[in-house]
């Protein structure tokens, strides 16, 4: 595919902007207790290519679990897997989700992030983890969509990951799909303990009032998430990478108002996903 490829037409559709729950681990290809504990998050993820405007071109995955000291992209054309989950059955680490890689696209997001100012490097050796391919073998199963996976950056600061997804927003307009992968709340002891259950609605409630704001106001509670309720319960300090992955997608709406499109108690926490565009 070469770089004109995503040049933007009269003609092409502009792409949503999407954070998700990824879920723990593989648990939407294991046994669980209880049983359905992850039915709805994966129907969710299921139906989510079915409310698109048109298939995508490509995807980029912004993923909680790549952290870099600069924004780093893939840019293998065939990236390999990186199972980073630990104690699972065996059979979980036989997925495969043999999505293409793009290295022309990956060419143009590390030029638009230096045109923004931002420090940006492809990675040709680095693969997909299982932040991107869990979601993805329910949301496009087929694989046949090129698909980008980018870090986030060792600050975590969320201002500098809106300014991030700010820098690619145009990529919206060529058929490009961004997505956020990470979860809304976690905190892995609260995970399963009811006592965190009201801090998590308290936190969701305040996530979702700041996303369906005006997008400037969004933003800026978004750059200040940590003056939340229950911010720092929900989010340990040093371990908000399942948040920030947000504030890029929120970058990337540029003025397109947020909707929260799936909410859902898991494991005694409220966890919501949220669209823009």
């Amino acid at each position: 595919m070469s770089p004109s490829t995503f040049a933007s037409t009269d003609t092409s559709t502009r792409m949503p902007a999407l954070f998700i729950p990824h879920g723990g681990g593989p648990c939407f290809f294991m046994d669980w207790d209880p049983k359905n504990e992850w039915d709805n998050m994966a129907n969710y993820l299921r139906n989510i290519a079915s409310g698109l405007p048109a298939k995508p071109k490509a995807i980029v995955m912004v993923s909680a679990h790549w952290i870099q000291s600069e924004v780093t992209v893939t840019s293998a054309a065939h990236p390999e897997m990186i199972f980073d989950y630990h104690g699972f059955p065996a059979h979980t680490y036989e997925l495969r989700y043999p999505a293409p890689g793009e290295p022309a696209l990956a060419d143009k997001l590390v030029h638009l992030l230096k045109a923004a100012g931002i420090q940006a490097r492809p990675d040709d050796q680095r693969g997909f983890d299982h932040g991107m391919f869990i979601p993805l073998l329910l949301m496009f199963p087929e694989a046949n969509i090129p698909v980008i996976q980018m870090s986030l950056t060792k600050t975590l600061n969320p201002a500098e990951h809106i300014a991030i997804g700010q820098a690619l927003e145009s990529l919206r307009d060529d058929e490009v799909l961004i997505v956020g992968s990470g979860m809304s709340f976690h905190n892995m002891r609260g995970y399963g303990d009811p006592h965190y259950g009201p801090i998590s609605d308290a936190f969701d409630d305040w996530l979702t009032q700041s996303v369906v704001s005006d997008p400037d106001a969004r933003n800026k509670a978004l750059s200040h998430w940590e003056n939340a309720p229950g911010a720092r319960q929900c989010h340990p300090p040093r371990a908000e990478e399942h948040l920030i992955p947000l504030m890029v997608v929120a970058g990337a709406a540029g003025q397109d108002k947020g909707i929260k499109a799936f909410t859902d108690r898991v494991m005694q926490t409220t966890l919501s996903a949220f669209h823009f565009g």
